[in-house]
């Protein structure tokens, strides 16, 4: 059965191949793909279009309370993203931080990019940001065999430029409609209150914004947040899921050696 995304991106084709001159060698289907991805990648969602969702997003990691959030989770059955850097509190490299993706991965969460060293989007050349988006997507495709087809700009910040060079490397952008405040000094009883404020309102969908290199975050937040959404029937998907089911990555494969 066709998914909404692939009966789109067949639809786009279609226009595309339509348009071409005839005279043209055919596309394989590698090449196919490579064409939709770039012509829809850039995109930018900042909410979810599947109704009664949630999806809980975590940025910043992977970091020491990533085992304590997959673990809790777990618990409510719920799926979660996160949105990983390269360097930025530590480096995705190393050996307890592979085992943390691959522990996250394993257990299915999405994994997506927040590109390489957490830099703001609107002040790097094309060349620095593309730099940034592939660093990090390499490292996904050593350590996990994946291409994340979706990328949340650091600070949310981003602008037409950095849009098209995301669309370049096929990916779209992920924003969000609740922020939790973790990141601007939020306490674990502010944050508390503010989900219980957006779950108070009822809406169709959420997508959060949490940081995993918060520890009120990790134990006192997320288990809160989890149980009284719960309470209100909310479903707990990633973010691909939460946009109506479209594939989470570029590529799947296996893991390959570092250089």
């Amino acid at each position: 059965m066709f998914t909404t995304s692939r009966i789109l991106a067949a639809s786009l084709l279609a226009t595309l191949a339509s348009a071409l001159p005839t005279s043209l060698p055919k596309l394989s289907k590698d090449q196919a793909l490579n064409v939709v991805r770039q012509a829809t990648g850039g995109t930018v969602y900042t909410s979810c279009s599947a109704p009664n969702t949630v999806a809980i997003t975590f940025d910043d990691g992977p970091y020491i309370y990533n085992a304590d959030i997959v673990n809790t989770l777990g618990q409510y059955n719920a799926k979660a993203t996160f949105f990983v850097n390269g360097n930025n509190y530590q480096c995705i490299y190393t050996e307890e931080n592979q085992q943390r993706l691959q522990n996250a991965y394993g257990a299915g969460h999405q994994i997506a990019s927040h590109t390489w060293a957490h830099l703001d989007w609107t002040t790097l050349s094309n060349e620095q940001l593309t730099s940034e988006m592939t660093r990090t997507d390499d490292a996904l495709v050593k350590i996990l065999g994946v291409k994340p087809a979706f990328v949340r700009p650091p600070y949310g910040s981003y602008n037409s430029n950095s849009q098209d060079v995301a669309a370049q490397n096929g990916q779209s952008i992920v924003i969000w409609d609740f922020d939790s405040g973790d990141s601007v000094g939020a306490s674990a009883k502010q944050s508390e209150t503010d989900y219980q404020n957006i779950i108070n309102q009822g809406p169709s969908s959420i997508l959060t914004l949490n940081h995993e290199t918060y520890e009120t975050t990790a134990r006192e937040v997320l288990p809160f947040a989890l149980s009284a959404l719960q309470a209100k029937g909310y479903q707990f998907v990633t973010v691909a899921e939460c946009l109506g089911g479209l594939e989470p990555y570029l590529s799947v494969g296996e893991p390959q050696a570092r250089d």
